[in-house]
């Protein structure tokens, strides 16, 4: 399990300790995915009834694994020579600079505003549990946003290790208390109504009720922003064999992340109701905040708040993971000479000033985030985690060992169902 085995005789050359553990990562990833689009994946995924969430359910372990499984081979199945370089480096140098700043822009564009969701997610969160479970008042939005965004870039700005020690530190009490309250509201559960869900007169609604589903899904399960530090993370320990521990590593994500969130999905929506997920749509809040403040109950109070703080901000450290990559490429590209000119530490503190600044505006101004997760997950996300990579590993030589794979087909098709309902739904 450990990534601090020793290297393979042939890899001699790769002597730097990887920086988590097998176990660490699953845990980093795990956290990645598991925050604002799984609090809010019950609001969309039960407001079509029960054959399209079924659907979903089924679909849901492959669309996951193998999706991020292909994404994670441009990096964990690069050739050796490659080794260390990001997924926006890999891009440029086998698709070409065009093609590079355009996938630049959009793993930028994917990461970025997924920060600010978790910004506008945790805002709420601490002002609704102020307000609603302490009793008092509800603080000015500019200092609320302003000490919740800042709490959380400064610990990620501390460095990667202590980061990754408190995302586990997070993640190990969230997914207990994930369990717990998706048991807790068992009792909630009115399953008959939901089952009976009216369709209208075509079972047409049950097919578009689960392609609307898609992008939420998509977003909510979403840790590629992990995904290529986690890959170049490993390459130092296991050389040629990157591909098949980063292999590993998403398949035992993937299993947690189905397990214990499509249960919690399942539990809130059979325990929320038609009217509940409308209030809670309306207040911009995650479930949990809503059945905390619905139900009054001591218990809920309590472990309400613990799943979204801590979902939120395992989420936002993971997330930044792939905004810094993102940012600090992007500067490196439109601003060359004055990237060359500073230190790396200054690029980043850079880059952390500015999504501070403008993740601090956005919590302020709080925009839909449902809306949000829609276009980030259905645009961002389809294009660059189910497309790319089959269409890169058809272009490139050095990837044609995973040309063949069947799996690729699929990936890539849904990629483009998703890509296509969600611009669909935008208009």
């Amino acid at each position: 399990m450990s990534s601090t085995a020793s290297a393979p005789a042939d890899d001699v050359t790769f002597k730097r300790a990887s920086a988590g553990s097998t176990a660490t990562w699953v845990i980093t990833l795990f956290g990645t995915a598991v925050g604002a689009g799984i609090l809010f994946l019950p609001l969309n995924a039960g407001s079509f009834g029960f054959w399209p969430l079924f659907i979903a359910t089924l679909i849901i372990f492959p669309l996951v694994y193998f999706a991020h499984r292909t994404f994670a081979r441009i990096v964990s199945g690069a050739p050796v020579k490659d080794h260390g370089k990001d997924v926006l480096e890999l891009v440029r140098k086998y698709l070409g600079p065009g093609t590079g700043f355009f996938v630049a822009l959009m793993y930028s564009l994917a990461n970025i505003p997924t920060v600010f969701i978790y910004g506008i997610s945790l805002t709420n969160a601490i002002d609704s549990f102020i307000v609603n479970q302490l009793n008092g008042p509800s603080i000015n939005r500019w200092v609320l946003s302003i000490a919740c965004v800042g709490f959380m870039t400064g610990i990620f700005a501390i460095g990667r290790k202590p980061m990754l020690w408190l995302s586990q530190i997070l993640v190990y009490p969230l997914i207990i208390t994930l369990f717990a309250t998706s048991v807790y509201l068992i009792p909630m559960w009115d399953f008959e109504s939901f089952y009976n869900f009216d369709y209208g007169d075509t079972n047409w609604h049950v097919l578009l009720g689960f392609l609307l589903i898609l992008p939420v899904l998509a977003f909510s399960f979403s840790h590629m922003a992990g995904l290529s530090q986690f890959s170049v993370d490993m390459q130092p320990t296991y050389g040629k064999h990157t591909e098949k521990r980063v292999t590993r590593t998403e398949l035992y994500t993937a299993l947690l992340l189905v397990i214990f969130t499509m249960f919690f999905v399942w539990s809130c929506v059979l325990a929320l109701g038609a009217e509940g997920m409308r209030e809670a749509t309306e207040q911009n809040i995650p479930v949990l905040s809503y059945f905390a403040n619905v139900t009054g109950t001591p218990v809920m109070a309590l472990m309400a708040p613990v799943v979204v703080i801590f979902a939120i901000m395992s989420s936002y450290f993971g997330t930044m993971l792939g905004a810094e990559e993102g940012a600090s490429y992007m500067l490196r590209l439109v601003a060359p000479r004055t990237a060359e000119k500073v230190s790396r530490r200054t690029l980043l503190n850079t880059v952390y000033i500015f999504i501070f600044v403008t993740a601090t505006l956005v919590a302020v101004y709080n925009p839909s985030i449902l809306d949000l997760i829609s276009m980030v997950g259905g645009i961002f996300d389809a294009i660059l985690i189910f497309m790319l990579p089959v269409y890169m590993f058809s272009r490139v030589k050095e990837y044609k060992k995973f040309r063949g794979d069947p799996w690729n087909i699929f990936v890539f098709v849904f990629g483009f169902i998703i890509l296509c309902v969600t611009i669909w739904d935008l208009f």
